[in-house]
């Protein structure tokens, strides 16, 4: 079979056959972590790329054959990858023993689940591995909930090596350039920190093809349908596509379910 047709199930989270299989789901349940290993865990279309890109300048190369992720099909090799990795699927209660037993830090980034949402949405257009009858982002999709990414592993802050940054963040790009820098024990020079940044501006990464997507095969995007590195704001693109009815359905849902947590976003109640 297709695995393109393929949806694999792990711990009762739906995820693309095509990017994870059953095989690289044990490894990545069963991974054995380091001290020294440094894991971002983000929510899907939060981000990720454009904080990883940024961690990857001042992280010694190879960072990723280009940046393993640790549930994909391919699973790391022995000491593969050790650098950085990113995971996206696990929960923090699924995580590995030697996980929770380990040092390792963890960057954690979120974004306004609105906007998370219109990201899926545009690149539910031009990805084919998505299933034609995604159900609303708040619910079963791909990946599972956002509300249950988001609080569990922000529950464990106290008990894990975590460093908090959302997407909105990163568009005050000095500053979060030189936070994440002086939490991982490795300052900037000024000038390092002016490279980063020029090296990191979103003018750079739309045309840079180790980030925009435009060696993803066809058969995977669909690039005629749009760009996987859109417009560089992100920060407020739900108020061009929620209706009030929407907007309104989504406020209820987020009150039922983050009732007991002070996380905020900017714009989200907008």
């Amino acid at each position: 079979m297709d695995r393109m047709e393929v949806t694999e199930t792990f711990a009762g989270i739906s995820l693309p056959g095509h990017l994870h299989t059953e095989e690289s789901l044990r490894f990545a349940s069963s991974f054995q972590f380091q001290d020294t290993d440094v894991v971002i865990v983000t929510y899907p279309k939060s981000g990720k790329t454009s904080l990883l890109h940024r961690l990857c300048c001042w992280v010694p190369p190879p960072c990723s054959r280009h940046n393993p992720e640790l549930e994909g099909t391919a699973p790391l090799g022995a000491g593969q990858g050790r650098a950085c990795g990113h995971c996206s699927c696990l929960r923090v209660c699924l995580t590995p023993m030697s996980f929770v037993c380990s040092r390792s830090q963890v960057i954690y980034m979120a974004r306004n689940p609105k906007d998370v949402a219109v990201s899926f949405y545009h690149f539910h257009k031009m990805a084919r591995v998505t299933s034609e009858s995604q159900p609303s982002l708040l619910s079963a999709v791909q990946y599972g909930s956002w509300f249950d990414h988001v609080k569990g592993w922000l529950s464990q802050r106290a008990e894990l090596d975590l460093f908090y940054i959302t997407y909105e963040d990163l568009h005050q790009l000095g500053r979060s350039v030189e936070r994440l820098a002086d939490w991982l024990g490795c300052p900037l020079q000024p000038e390092e920190s002016r490279a980063i940044q020029q090296h990191c501006s979103f003018s750079s990464m739309r045309e840079n093809t180790m980030v925009n997507y435009t060696l993803i095969p066809c058969e995977i995007m669909d690039h005629s349908r749009g760009r996987f590195m859109r417009k560089g704001t992100g920060v407020g693109d739900w108020r061009d596509h929620f209706t009030p009815v929407q907007n309104m359905h989504f406020h209820k849902i987020y009150q039922e379910e983050m009732q007991d947590s002070s996380l905020r976003f900017r714009g989200l109640m907008d």
